[in-house]
Parts: structure tokens; C-alpha cells; sequence
């Protein structure tokens, strides 16, 4: 499978793969959404339509009580998907490194105007004016490693390959910044990247560590990790790659993460998941102060757009949709696509989680229709 994979991956996939059960506390969660339920006929439809995704599942927390929508298989078989199913989060695992950074802030470690020159020395000096804020909000002007030649030719022959995280900005380190830091946003993997390199520099510690330390266990993420292989936890939902004609090919554990990284190496489940958003977009995880600067957008979309009208924050989304404005961050790579969003006091939170990889791209038409079932599932998360 992995041989015909490589076959597949243009440098298209490749850059969409590299933007690559939880012990609930006073939560309830209802079994499933009523057969009835129109949100349910709208994933049905999903899932059926031509080129669909084999599943989807939907979490909806509202003040701690949990609603499950599903639809589909998580795998070619007869098993639905679960909300505790792990799964690839590709660059929702950005917000993760949003949340070490500002928490490293509040501690007095970082600060949003350190620069790359005074806490990365050893990246190249024509970076050096970029800082911590720029990085998180995508207006920094750094080339993307993820979309350079040499790293596409490496995951090409071997998408499976082990990369060095202290090495993945050395793909762009010759290319000058895009354009003046400050002046405009671009998505870029290389920013997360940094990102996760200048909490290590200021405390000494790998950014897993920092994860577990600053993140899992005080949101009580019992499921979620940053793997450097390509093995995925049991149970997890499998991704997939659904051809205009034929079977769905199986991809779940086709490209390693350490590729991704902290642009996109997070594994988690959709109960973790939708824990860790209302946690980081609401007060839990840092403060006033900090949530401000967060939540203080410029123009700018997620990628893949998150429903409604996209604005950037650091490390953050806003989604301002017809029934109100959220929070949060979306997602792709190989055989998945997400979305995570809360509201500000992180009291309605929402994953949306399909293992296919849908874009803009690849299928415009399916890729509309699910961006206008994920609005309505925000209306009712608002409701």
C-alpha cells in the first residue's frame, strides 16, 4: 500500500498532509442524535454523497453535557465511528502550540515580541526581525518548509521517513522571508515550527514534555499525543482516500507525523479534542490579558476556511458565522479533516471530525456542502 501511495502524493497531498476515551469529569454524553434529527440527515447526506468521506462524527459540548452525531463507517467495515476513535488532527495541533506559547507568556518565559534573533540565534539572521507574535498569527513572511522541494522528494520516496524536529526549518533556510514581518498573512507550517522550537529554547524542555506538562494534564487529555511514527493508537478512526471510482484506499497509517510535527503531528480523539478547544478559546488555559492578544484577529483564513467568515488570531480562528462568532482551528492531511471550535467563555464547544481529506482543491462542490453543515451545527451549538 505504501508503494501506492507514493505514486499518489503530487506535491499537492503532500502539502495538505504536512499542514500534516476520555476519563469525562461531571460530563454526560447522550449515545447518538436521534435517527431523525435533521443535523443527522445533513451528515447522512454527507457521507452519501458522490466522493463522500466513509464517516464522520460530531461532538457538541454544551456546559458539560455531550451530544454525539455520527454517520458512516470509521473503518470498511461494520463499526461506527466513536468519539473516542484516535485520529490524525493535522493543523488543529497548531492551536496545541498556541496554547504551550501563551501559557509560556503568562509565566513571564516568552513574550509576544521576542524575536527570532534573540531566542533562535542559531535560524538564519534574515529571519531574525520575525517575532513570537508574527509566528502565531501567520505574518511572519517565513517560507514553508512543508512545501519545499527537498522535503517533498524526501516524503515521496519514503512517506514513512523519520524526520529531526530541530531540523525541519533547515529545508528553507537558504530562501529569504516572503515578504516585511508584520506586513500581511500567509499560512505557513514553518511558524508552528518555530513556535514550538522557542518554548524548548526558554525552558530546556522538548516540546513533548511541554505538551503533557502545560496541556494534557491540566485539561485531563488522557488520549491525546504527539507521536514520531506512523502507528496510530487502538481504536482509531481510519482515513481514507476515495477515488473517483473504486474502494477507498486506506491511508491511516501511510505517512509518519514526525514530518508535521507541531504543524500538525497531534494525534487525539474527538472527546479530547473538544476538551482541549474549550479549554484554549475559553479562560482555562491562560488569562485576561493574554486571551485579549489571542482573540485580537487581522484578516486571514484557516486552512482548510473554517464555516463562515475566517479572521486570524494567534494560534486561534475566528469563525463569524450567521448565529454568532466562534473560535477555533480546522484541519487536513492525509485522510482527515477537522474542525475544532468554542465559544470565547468556552462554556459551547464542537469537533467535527471526517476521515477523508477534503479541500477546496480536490472536490470544491463536497467541500461546500460540508462547510455549510458544519455552520448549522454551529447554530445549534448556539441554540
Amino acid at each position: 500500500m505504501v508503494g501506492t501511495l507514493r505514486s499518489r502524493l503530487t506535491t499537492a497531498t503532500v502539502a495538505a498532509a504536512c499542514a500534516l476515551t476520555s476519563a469525562l469529569t461531571a460530563v454526560t454524553a447522550s449515545p447518538a442524535a436521534a435517527a431523525g434529527d435533521g443535523l443527522q440527515r445533513e451528515l447522512d447526506r454527507l457521507v452519501g454523497a458522490e466522493g463522500g468521506p466513509p464517516g464522520v462524527v460530531v461532538v457538541l459540548d454544551r456546559r458539560g453535557h455531550r451530544t454525539v452525531y455520527r454517520s458512516g463507517l470509521a473503518v470498511v467495515d461494520p463499526r461506527r465511528p466513536s468519539p473516542d476513535d484516535h485520529m490524525r488532527i493535522a493543523s488543529v495541533a497548531k492551536a496545541f502550540s498556541g496554547a504551550v506559547a501563551l501559557q509560556l507568556v503568562d509565566r513571564g518565559r516568552l513574550h509576544l515580541d521576542d524575536t527570532v534573533a534573540r531566542r533562535l540565534p542559531q535560524l538564519p539572521a534574515a529571519w531574525g526581525a520575525v517575532t513570537l507574535r508574527q509566528l502565531l498569527q501567520h505574518t511572519s513572511g517565513l517560507p514553508d518548509y512543508s512545501a519545499s522541494a527537498p522535503f517533498i522528494k524526501l516524503i515521496q520516496e519514503n512517506p514513512r521517513r523519520h524526520f529531526d524536529s530541530q531540523r525541519l526549518l533547515s529545508f528553507v533556510a537558504g530562501e529569504p522571508l516572503l515578504f516585511a514581518p508584520g506586513s500581511r498573512f500567509q499560512y505557513s507550517n514553518s511558524d508552528n515550527i518555530a513556535v514550538a522550537l522557542m518554548a524548548e529554547a526558554v525552558t530546556g524542555r522538548r516540546y513533548e514534555d511541554l505538551l503533557k506538562r502545560l496541556v494534557y494534564d491540566r485539561l485531563g487529555l488522557r488520549h491525546t499525543s504527539l507521536p514520531s511514527g506512523y502507528e496510530l493508537p487502538e481504536p482509531f478512526m481510519h482515513g481514507y482516500v476515495v477515488p473517483s471510482t473504486g474502494a477507498p484506499e486506506d491511508v491511516s497509517t501511510a505517512i509518519g507525523a514526525s514530518g508535521a510535527w507541531a504543524s500538525g503531528g497531534i494525534v487525539s480523539t474527538p472527546n479530547d479534542l473538544v476538551t482541549f478547544i474549550k479549554g484554549y478559546a475559553g479562560p482555562e488555559l491562560i488569562s485576561r490579558s493574554t486571551r485579549e492578544e489571542q482573540q485580537n484577529v487581522v484578516p486571514g483564513s484557516s486552512e482548510p476556511p473554517g464555516p463562515g467568515t475566517n479572521a486570524a488570531g494567534l494560534a486561534i480562528f475566528r469563525y463569524t458565522t450567521r448565529c454568532g462568532v466562534v473560535y477555533g482551528h480546522t484541519g487536513n492531511t492525509l485522510g482527515y479533516t477537522q474542525l475544532a471550535l468554542s465559544t470565547a467563555d468556552g462554556s459551547r464547544s464542537m469537533t467535527f471530525s471526517v476521515n477523508e481529506t477534503l479541500t477546496q482543491k480536490t472536490n470544491a462542490p463536497l467541500f461546500a456542502t460540508m462547510r455549510g453543515i458544519q455552520e448549522d451545527f454551529v447554530c445549534a451549538l448556539l441554540r
